[in-house]
């Protein structure tokens, strides 16, 4: 049982113990009956207090449960909140840390409410495309007001308990302590204050109106129809809130359940539940264990003041780690800390970032011209130029420097992690931290894991990773690891689409629609076609039997490289980032069609989308095959964020269950019919033809 039931004299204390937040799982909703059940019977019992043991009140539901009969088992969380309001003592619930989904719930059901300054209050629901299932959009508009509620719900976002309690008129607390450590001595000492009272109080039977009622309520849609147009449950939201304006209690319960079942049936909200469990999910590595001893990281080294140089020291310096950068020239130094300050300027003048948190940041960080002076660091990342020779000459240098222990890595973005490790005599304490850029921005960091990289030390990347609140995937030593080797195969793809008859805008425009951040050919112009460019060229070379585009080496060679150079498939203009077709640049695509004698053919936005993304779902399939991923999960999680994979769709491998294997086989199967396409990359995976033919999906 994960809730434990003690006696305190006249009090009965129910305390929720499901670590890490007290999950309402089956067996700790069962435990909260029992210990209800065993109060009322004990005469020497007048009140209950219900609480959370550890870090949290009550989080919500069991993630364990997610997807699986038991979240519906009986007791379900509302039979729990029934039992609540209809025992015969007085319930109080004693609210500190989180009171988040089901825990705040859980609380609202509660006849009284004692909290602790500093706790996070929230109803997230929304954050995984459902509504609160148990009474949260009838319940807290009736003790905050309608509309802080339906800003809370809408948003799903937290606030902290003593900005609640600041509302007016405002029936969430009935006492806020001064101290989380005064909580259990003042809930003890409030249950005994109202252990006598009847009738007892029900947040069920208080007023809930919004003085401009329909006028109020049409606003409220159409600012979450701005918000959220690819997501169906803000709007949902305020259809329940609404109803707990209109309705008796039990109607407008009966419409919050009713949403609420039918948004769990939806694609986006199977998504945003995958890529909930996917998140959480990324940070195990199978063969080593959460309790694998770390090293310390107290300071950091990065080698290069470039830009993703000084994006990467500000990850550092933001969570108060000390950082020492090293350039070749003082110049460079000069440009890179001038870049930080920038940014750092930027965020105070937004009022992101305070002005002494600002200053604390620049004091972390120090410079030199000298790898001498990097050697006490105990994590060193070089961010250099992507050249394999380039890479040898630091690591070597990292090696002669640095303490034993260190540990030393790669910002690299495609090369071979195992050669940069060997040219070092510490292959164990190689790894690959291939940060995104802007790397002060990019959630994602690919931590790629080479043969001999040791097991304590890929423990160490991850938690550091989560400190300075990157999304860390782990990924096995190939050409790009998992994100650049798919989106090789898309590019390509993109490449294809332009010989056989589409523009650049057209493309883009269909996968923008389809829910990218941006299209092939604007995401080029962002990175550099020059760096596609570059591949290209060694492609030819190692594999020259793969099939290309040259329309994209015609575009090199005039120069366009991108927004760097305020032309590349478009044109730009300084100091924005608006797309701007190019009459040029079509010729030369029409120009190219010619010469090879292809007659273009209008191609539809589906077969654009399908074409492109399932050139991802292949690649990504034969990842998988090769473990250079560890699940399709983690696959997911790199395009949503590294690449803008639309969220409502939970990434490329979760798009391609939503579609069905079978279905993405037998497009593949046409697409292998066109002559100007690669016939021999949509051969299906292995992998990918076994699940279709099973029936099976990637999960």
């Amino acid at each position: 049982m994960t809730a434990e039931y003690k006696v305190h004299g006249s009090v009965a204390v129910i305390t929720l113990a499901n670590p890490p937040v007290n999950g309402l799982g089956l067996s700790t909703r069962q435990g909260i009956v029992d210990g209800l059940d065993k109060a009322q019977q004990d005469a020497a019992v007048k009140a209950i207090v219900i609480t959370g043991a550890g870090g949290a009140f009550s989080g919500g539901a069991d993630i364990k449960e997610f997807g699986t009969d038991k979240a519906m088992q009986e007791p379900n969380l509302n039979s729990v909140i029934a039992a609540i309001e209809n025992a015969s003592k007085p319930v109080v619930a004693a609210i500190h840390s989180v009171a988040m989904g089901g825990g705040l719930e859980l609380a609202l059901g509660c006849h009284y409410r004692v909290a602790a300054p500093g706790c996070s209050i929230a109803l997230p629901e929304v954050k995984l495309g459902i509504l609160p299932g148990a009474g949260g959009t009838q319940r807290l508009p009736r003790v905050i007001g309608v509309e802080a509620a339906l800003n809370m719900i809408v948003s799903g976002e937290a606030i902290k308990s003593e900005m609640l309690a600041m509302l007016p008129g405002q029936k969430l607390f009935d006492k806020l302590v001064d101290s989380p450590e005064a909580l259990a001595a003042e809930a003890l000492a409030f249950a005994q204050s109202v252990a006598d009272v009847r009738p007892m109080p029900l947040v069920r039977n208080l007023p809930c109106k919004h003085p401009e009622g329909d006028a109020y309520f049409q606003f409220a849609r159409n600012m979450v129809k701005g918000m959220s147009k690819n997501f169906p449950a803000p709007a949902k939201c305020v259809d329940a809130v609404e109803a707990a304006t209109k309705k008796k209690f039990a109607d407008g319960m009966a419409v919050e359940r009713e949403i609420f079942i039918n948004l769990m049936w939806t694609a986006e909200s199977r998504s945003l539940r995958h890529l909930f469990l996917a998140e959480r999910a990324a940070s195990k590595i199978p063969d080593v264990p959460s309790d694998t001893p770390k090293r310390e990281i107290k300071s950091v080294a990065v080698i290069g003041a470039g830009t993703m140089g000084g994006g990467i020291a500000m990850n550092f310096l933001n969570a108060g780690i000390p950082v020492k950068m090293l350039e070749m020239k003082q110049e460079a130094l000069d440009r890179g800390i001038a870049t930080i300050r920038k940014n750092y300027e930027a965020q105070v003048a937004k009022k992101k970032l305070k002005q002494d948190k600002y200053e604390q940041r620049m004091a972390l960080l120090s410079t030199t011209l000298d790898y001498a002076d990097l050697k006490d660091a105990d994590l060193v990342i070089e961010a250099v130029f992507e050249e394999l020779g380039v890479k040898e000459a630091v690591f070597k240098q990292l090696d002669a420097v640095m303490k034993p222990g260190a540990i030393l890595a790669s910002n690299t973005s495609t090369l071979d992690v195992n050669k940069i490790a060997n040219f070092t005599q510490r292959p164990q304490d190689v790894v690959g931290l291939h940060f995104f850029s802007p790397a002060n921005v990019m959630k994602l960091l690919e931590v790629v894991r080479g043969e001999a990289t040791a097991k304590d030390v890929m423990a160490t990347v991850m938690a550091a990773a989560k400190k300075i609140k990157k999304v860390a995937v782990v990924s096995g030593v190939c050409d790009g690891f998992i994100g650049n080797r798919m989106i090789e195969q898309y590019g390509r793809q993109g490449g294809f689409l332009l010989d056989e008859g589409c523009t650049p805008q057209q493309v883009d425009k269909a996968m923008e629609k389809f829910g990218m951040a941006m299209g092939p050919f604007r995401m080029g112009d962002l990175a550099g076609n020059d760096i596609g460019w570059a591949i290209r060229k060694r492609r030819y070379t190692e594999k020259p039997d793969m099939k290309y585009s040259k329309t994209a080496d015609l575009l090199c060679e005039k120069g366009r490289f991108g927004q760097k150079v305020g032309k590349g498939w478009y044109d730009y203009v300084p100091g924005k980032r608006d797309a701007i077709p190019n009459a040029e640049v079509e010729q030369m695509i029409a120009d190219h069609r010619a010469a090879l004698g292809i007659t273009p053919r209008k191609i539809s936005d589906e077969e654009i989308v399908q074409r492109l993304v399932f050139a991802l779902v292949n690649e990504a399939a034969h990842i998988l095959e090769e473990g250079i991923a560890n699940k399709a999960s983690d696959i997911d999680i790199v395009y949503i964020y590294g690449y803008g994979f639309p969220v409502h769709r939970g990434g490329p491998l979760n798009y391609a269950n939503e579609v069905g294997l079978f279905n993405v086989v037998q497009a593949m199967k046409r697409f292998a019919q066109n002559p100007l396409d690669d016939a021999a990359f949509w051969k299906p995976a292995p992998l990918l033809a076994k699940l279709a033919a099973e029936g099976k999906t990637f999960n």
